[in-house]
């Protein structure tokens, strides 16, 4: 069996982007720029930024057997993942992300699921080897809730550190994920949901989630970087984000995460590798599209 660094076990999208000049408002109509094809899906962007910063990565997925699903496979592979265990689903329509981008370069995305709504729990137990074969598992929250539950007991049995990115964000968190999440990445809106401590600040919801049962915790700030509060440390590490022009911030809360899954692979510490993964970030907003901007190690800003 092939040893990886980091398995992802997640979505796969086609991400289908259009830049407006402004937001449509209810029962409104605007034109945008030529419609973008890119590929995309929180799992499939975060094996693909950790596999581009040299990361042996195994993706775990599930795409229909359409052109979409053609176009995931070869971005994972041009990425250098590895693609033998995404599933292929004959009749099935690949998961779909519709994304307009706004001239800040912020983003409103709807996802229809398709095939990611089809990875089951059996999948995972078919696949009970590759979690043996990897220290680090990446898990996100767009496919079904029981799969992700599967998949972090799998990857705690075998020993492999959860490193949990609960996205699209949830009422609660599940008790059981959260107690495998090492770390626990979310963003601000996430955080402060999650950690139920209203207006206090990231480092209190910080605290307040690994109170409740987080191992470790990540709070990404956007462009003022993000803060680390670890296992067993009194207080959070804030790393501060690098100015940069930002074109396009989709995806690039994955490029963080699986950068940040990459350097723990690796045995850095959770403060040098949340350092590392603000760098990656911050260069996946200069350019349009998700996976089409994640950077090689050679293009990291300093």
């Amino acid at each position: 069996m092939t040893r990886y660094d980091v398995l992802v076990v997640g979505s796969a999208n086609a991400d289908l982007t259009v830049r407006v000049d402004r937001r449509p408002g209810p029962g409104e109509t605007v034109f945008g720029d030529d419609l973008m094809e890119s590929a995309g899906g929180k799992g499939a962007n975060q094996a693909a930024a950790a596999a581009r910063l040299g990361a042996r990565t195994a993706l775990l997925a599930r795409v229909g057997d359409d052109a979409f699903g053609e176009l995931l496979l070869a971005a994972q592979r041009e990425a250098g993942a590895e693609v033998r265990h995404v599933l292929v689903e004959a009749g099935a329509r690949t998961g779909t992300a519709m994304i307009v981008v706004g001239p800040d370069g912020d983003n409103s995305i709807v996802v229809s699921p398709g095939a990611n709504a089809r990875l089951t729990p059996a999948d995972v137990a078919a696949a009970g080897e590759l979690f043996a074969n990897a220290p680090v598992v990446s898990l996100q929250l767009e496919i079904p809730l029981e799969t992700v539950r599967a998949a972090a007991a799998r990857a705690g049995e075998a020993g492999a550190r959860v490193v949990l990115n609960p996205s699209p964000a949830p009422a609660a968190l599940d008790p059981q994920l959260l107690a495998a999440a090492d770390p626990l990445v979310v963003n601000e809106h996430e955080a402060r949901q999650l950690s139920g401590a209203g207006d206090g600040d990231p480092g209190s919801w910080a605290r307040s989630l690994r109170a409740a049962g987080a191992r470790s915790v990540v709070v990404t700030l956007g462009a003022d970087g993000a803060l680390a509060l670890d296992t067993t440390a009194d207080e959070p590490v804030r790393v501060p984000g690098i100015a940069v022009r930002a074109v396009d911030t989709t995806g690039a809360g994955d490029a963080f995460t699986g950068a940040l899954a990459a350097r723990l692979a690796r045995g850095e510490r959770l403060a040098e590798a949340v350092r590392y993964a603000v760098r990656v970030s911050a260069a996946s907003v200069t350019r349009a599209g998700a996976q089409p901007s994640y950077p090689t190690p050679e293009e990291l800003p300093h």
